[in-house]
């Protein structure tokens, strides 16, 4: 009986995937409340090429050694909450090798189209938090994600957990590999995810940086440094002509008990002319229709309507 549930559970979800591939479209712009924000428009990030949702999912909550709640989900709850995702409108999703995440999202999404979808994964090079001690170079890698998360190439990929502000020096042979990467197209675009606020305040000036995933919300939880430090290095990054993803958006679950706390992170972040799309490890499928309807609360204050027309998914 089990199995036959199992086989039962994925036999709709290919099949869904399937509908969702001959007939999901995002949403256009005109079908959004007049002046408001649509959280599955399609965004650029930065001044790369790619193309990517407002809001992303991210698949790393409480994650550590090659897991994480998402994992810990399984299979079949993780499938249905991917294409549950994918069908609202997210395209894009958001992995490292310390979540573990790579083959649940390949197996997740294997009726998708690749084109249709953009991935950011990040690579753990501290001591730690994965169960070899080994910490082979960035080429070597990437090679081993590209075979887990079945592609040929990756959208995004970040040097995880930087703290350091000498992250630039410390980690140059990295991102020299990286650059040569992106060169052969194996990798689109690459960047760091900080963790502390020299580490955030190097980005500014480091011409290697394409995004940057920083932490921001207005209450300073789980954050670089108080809120009215962070923002300001965060508007220099953007103004560098450098991608921001902004990320724990709900102080990493501690503001699920609070309308009003949401409501004033997710204004906050659109509100700050400097975060380009917006990242949550959501772990159900309401947890996404909630962020949802609360960007769609926040005035665009002006933003024209040519600058919000969605684009083509993955594609300048």
């Amino acid at each position: 009986m089990a199995a036959m549930k199992r086989r039962e559970f994925l036999a709709r979800s290919i099949a869904g995937a399937g509908s969702l591939m001959l007939g999901a479209r995002l949403p256009a712009a005109e079908s959004r409340p007049a002046g408001r924000y649509e959280p599955y428009e399609m965004v650029s990030l930065g001044q790369t090429n790619i193309k990517l949702t407002r809001i992303g999912i991210g698949t790393g909550m409480r994650g550590g050694n090659r897991q994480s709640n998402h994992t810990r989900l399984g299979q079949e709850r993780f499938n249905a909450l991917v294409l549950g995702a994918y069908e609202r409108g997210v395209r894009w999703f958001d992995l490292a090798d310390l979540y573990g995440t790579h083959p649940y999202l390949a197996n997740a999404l294997t009726q998708i189209p690749r084109k249709d979808y953009v991935l950011v994964s990040k690579i753990w090079w501290r001591r730690g938090g994965i169960p070899e001690p080994e910490r082979p170079d960035a080429d070597v890698v990437v090679d081993r994600f590209l075979k887990e998360l079945r592609t040929d190439y990756l959208d995004l990929i970040l040097l995880h957990c930087v703290v350091s502000e000498q992250w630039p020096s410390e980690l140059s042979r990295q991102m020299e590999i990286l650059a040569r990467l992106k060169k052969k197209g194996i990798v689109r675009a690459h960047g760091v995810s900080c963790h502390a606020l020299g580490a955030l305040q190097a980005c500014i000036e480091e011409p290697w940086v394409d995004s940057v995933h920083a932490r921001i919300n207005p209450y300073g939880a789980s954050m670089d440094g108080p809120a009215e430090q962070v923002a300001p290095v965060l508007r220099q990054i953007h103004d560098a002509g450098k991608a921001v993803v902004g990320m724990k958006l709900i102080g990493e679950g501690r503001f699920r008990d609070s309308d009003e706390m949401r409501d004033s992170s997710v204004r906050y972040a659109l509100e700050s002319g400097c975060v380009d799309t917006m990242v949550v490890g959501f772990e159900k499928t309401e947890e996404i229709d909630d962020f949802a309807a609360r960007v769609r609360k926040v005035e665009t204050r002006g933003v024209s309507a040519r600058a919000r027309r969605p684009h083509p998914v993955g594609v300048a």
